[in-house]
């Protein structure tokens, strides 16, 4: 079977690729850095020409309210009419468990945009919702930096393993369309503040980690619920021993 990739080069795509061929399928990694954008339009009618399933791993090069939000519409809106043309018969998106819950991030505003123009497509689908990869907790550390201390909400946070993510996907892919959402997130779950320090530590980082029950992430309020699985969602296998001891 023919799967294309948007995003195929990246973070979760590159793993997601090798893992579809271990499989033994045709993956095809469709990224800029291989002649496909989304936001133009360039490259998508080959890249998809006998495709029968299309996985959007493919995420803004910009966090800005304007530029995420253009990404996601423009590159949605594109992929899913060329997918169409195209007679794909599943379309699989990657997104991120709370979407809903986190509105006041124009980041967030824009995966539901973006979920809403898949569930609006008429194709076939399935959305994969993750928590945070555990690959991003050096980038909430920094986001909580003030100075030599670290600031970050005591809300709990469920990291997983972008490697447990690409297994999502991949079984995702494979199925049948669900046309709804599933959720996958990490083995354990425990407050930001706590989680991150965890990976300062290990990384001999001895910036003070300073939990604050107001403090933001990422500009907006969160607590124990907002960043977590519901009861029903995957677990991956890894956990945050594991993947800090691998590194």
């Amino acid at each position: 079977m023919k799967i294309v990739v948007i995003g195929g080069t990246g973070l979760i795509g590159s793993k997601l690729i090798a893992l579809l061929r271990q499989r033994g399928h045709e993956a095809v990694a469709a990224s800029r850095n291989t002649g496909v954008n989304t936001l133009t339009g360039e490259g998508l009618a080959a890249a998809l020409t006998r495709a029968q399933v299309v996985v959007d791993v493919a995420n803004s090069p910009s966090f800005e309210d304007t530029a995420v939000m253009s990404f996601f519409q423009t590159s949605g809106r594109n992929l899913l009419a060329a997918e169409v043309a195209a007679g794909v018969q599943h379309h699989v998106a990657l997104s991120v468990v709370g979407t809903e819950r986190l509105q006041g991030s124009g980041y967030f505003r824009a995966k539901l945009v973006q979920e809403q123009l898949i569930e609006g497509s008429g194709l076939p689908y399935t959305i994969v919702r993750a928590t945070q990869f555990m690959e991003f907790l050096p980038a909430i550390a920094q986001s909580g930096t003030e100075g030599d201390a670290v600031r970050l909400p005591s809300a709990h946070l469920q990291p997983v393993a972008a490697q447990d993510v690409a297994a999502a996907m991949a079984d995702a892919a494979l199925g049948a369309p669900l046309n709804g959402m599933v959720e996958v997130g990490g083995p354990e779950r425990a407050g930001m503040a706590a989680m991150v320090e965890r990976w300062l530590r290990a990384n001999g980082d001895a910036r003070t980690v300073m939990p604050d029950a107001s403090a933001p992430y990422f500009g907006v309020r969160v607590n124990d619920g907002s960043l977590t699985t519901g009861a029903d969602a995957r677990v991956g296998a890894t956990t945050l021993a594991a993947w800090l001891a691998a590194r």
